[in-house]
């Protein structure tokens, strides 16, 4: 295996395990804050933190023009529209389900990527979507067995996976000339800044800041927020296709995490469901020609 190939590898699986932490945080948070209150707060800190360090510590260049629509855009799709949505749809939606449709993920980047980059999607990459979301699937099958749904909240959660999607495939079809340090500190604080208002007209001031709340917010700041979709932004660069797979990893990780930290179970089911989705990132990350 080359260096490269290493390179990928580990941006991947480290990508995977720390996105995949951001479920565990957000349940110690959402334990004192509300819901829009707390992922507000963190995106403009999240924001704040890289701009501060990208345009006043490294004395990079701000954006110009046509980039800061392309920001925003970013931010509102990435961020607020996908977040905004997916909070809200976990209000009437089980844990189960939200895993399962995570993984619902790689299958709309490929389409969009078809539709909007004109990217072929390769047999083994469809193989590989198909085994994947049926690895989730098989993964969190007791999860889903007691999970409960209303339509209006299942409807949310489709319209965040397409947003984020969405927000995927748009980043790939941009050619960006700032750093992506810059690009992710823009885009979360844009995606805040959208927020914000909603946050407001929603408030209930039943919030404890609290150390628990404190601990949640810097875990999803620093290694979520600046260093996940650091390593994100780096896989949708060399292929958002091939990036969108290692999402199939989230949900197994997120279990994985439950259970280490939250003495959820570990069943047959998850490790067998771990395996169809390890299958599937493997032939989904060869390189077919």
């Amino acid at each position: 295996m080359s260096r490269t190939s290493v390179t990928y590898l580990l941006t991947g699986l480290s990508f995977a395990i720390l996105w995949s932490s951001a479920s565990i945080a957000g349940k110690f948070g959402l334990q004192s804050v509300e819901p829009l209150t707390f992922f507000t707060i963190r995106f403009l800190l999240a924001g704040a933190l890289l701009l501060i360090y990208t345009h006043v510590w490294q004395g990079s260049r701000k954006p110009e023009g046509k980039e800061w629509m392309n920001l925003f855009v970013f931010g509102a799709f990435n961020t607020a529209l996908y977040l905004g949505l997916f909070i809200i749809a976990l209000q009437t939606v089980a844990a189960g389900i939200t895993a399962l449709a995570i993984a619902l993920n790689p299958l709309l980047i490929s389409i969009f990527s078809s539709l909007w980059l004109k990217r072929k999607v390769k047999l083994n990459e469809w193989i590989s979507i198909c085994l994947g979301i049926a690895g989730v699937a098989l993964a969190t099958y007791p999860l889903l067995q007691t999970s409960y749904a209303s339509t209006y909240g299942l409807i949310l959660l489709v319209l965040s996976m397409v947003t984020y999607s969405i927000g995927s495939v748009f980043y790939s079809s941009v050619h960006w000339s700032l750093s992506r340090i810059a690009i992710n500190g823009w885009q979360v604080l844009a995606g805040g800044l959208l927020l914000l208002p909603f946050a407001i007209f929603f408030y209930k001031g039943n919030n404890t800041y609290d150390l628990n709340f404190t601990l949640s917010l810097a875990w999803l700041i620093i290694p979520v927020s600046v260093f996940a979709v650091q390593l994100w932004l780096r896989l949708l660069r060399e292929d958002a296709v091939r990036a969108s797979m290692w999402l199939f990893l989230c949900p197994i990780f997120g279990l994985g995490l439950a259970t280490l930290l939250l003495d959820e179970p570990f069943s047959f089911y998850t490790a067998a469901g771990t395996t169809v989705v390890l299958l599937a990132l493997y032939l989904g990350q060869k390189k077919n020609n």
